[in-house]
């Protein structure tokens, strides 16, 4: 499929109006009376919460790749919190991150990095790509779990919940409801999508190769930085199952650090290095 014929392909209306509305939302901290350091605070536990507890831990490095294995109800709980992140259902998230390590900056990798950087950072989400077909194939192991239909169908409901029990804790505490709303809800899922769209886009694009990949994989030192350490983009292509993402001593590695916490608490096991992968 090329950029022409994906152009030709009906838009997602419900997918761009969505994402806009959620940016136009996030514009609303420029307003001064949303603005707390209670609500910074909040906004920047949010997403690192939803961002490396739920994405880059949980949903990829724990689910996606199975680089380490934990008790189900934490892998649960994992799941919950990127449920939190808002970028669709855990299963197919999941299925298409798979897609695409299977495809990937070939033509039928949805977010293939050679159409372009604004295609792979965001508007291949603008059409229905043919990879959303595929998801079965690449689901079987969550797909009829219960808690991952549940958190798939429930994700949205789940996040106004959310908003809600913001919206009652800014009152009372800074007399504005929509002050964490504005900078929990909206402003922290517009960054984390940023930043994990930039882990498609900037990543194959930008940074330093260590390893000879069939794609075009580099690692970045600043989307590892925004991203919890998938930045190091280069050397997970290149051992996509290593729960470990930066090598180098400069390569800096929270969720690997955060991996490390729970294997020496005895909650991860299993937990797959280069020389394994």
């Amino acid at each position: 499929m090329t950029v022409a014929t994906a152009e030709k392909r009906p838009l997602e209306w419900t997918t761009i109006l969505f994402i806009l509305g959620l940016h136009l939302g996030a514009l609303c901290v420029l307003f001064p009376s949303n603005f707390s350091w209670y609500a910074v605070a909040l906004a920047l536990f949010m997403h690192w919460f939803t961002g490396c507890l739920g994405i880059t831990l949980g949903w990829h490095r724990l689910i996606s790749h199975r680089s380490f294995q934990v008790p189900k109800w934490l892998e649960y709980f994992f799941v919950f919190c990127g449920s939190l992140s808002c970028q669709s259902g855990p299963i197919e998230w999941i299925g298409l991150h798979r897609h695409h390590h299977a495809y990937s900056d070939q033509e039928e990798d949805h977010h293939n990095s050679n159409k372009g950087f604004w295609w792979s950072h965001m508007n291949w989400m603008w059409v229905d790509v043919p990879a959303r077909k595929q998801l079965p194939r690449f689901t079987r192991d969550i797909a009829s779990d219960p808690v991952y239909l549940f958190f798939d169908k429930y994700f949205i409901p789940l996040q106004f919940a959310v908003g809600i029990i913001f919206f009652i804790a800014s009152d009372a505490i800074v007399g504005n409801g929509w002050s964490f709303v504005v900078w929990g809800v909206f402003l922290r899922i517009v960054l984390l999508y940023h930043c994990t769209w930039f882990v498609n886009s900037a990543t194959h694009k930008f940074g330093y190769r260590t390893h000879e990949t069939t794609d075009n994989s580099r690692n970045c030192w600043w989307v590892a930085l925004l991203t919890y350490g998938e930045g190091w983009h280069n050397n997970h292509h290149a051992f996509q199952y290593s729960a470990r993402h930066g090598w180098q001593w400069w390569e800096i590695d929270i969720t690997w650090l955060t991996i490390r916490l729970l294997e020496r608490l005895g909650l991860a096991t299993k937990v797959k290095l280069i020389s394994e992968a």
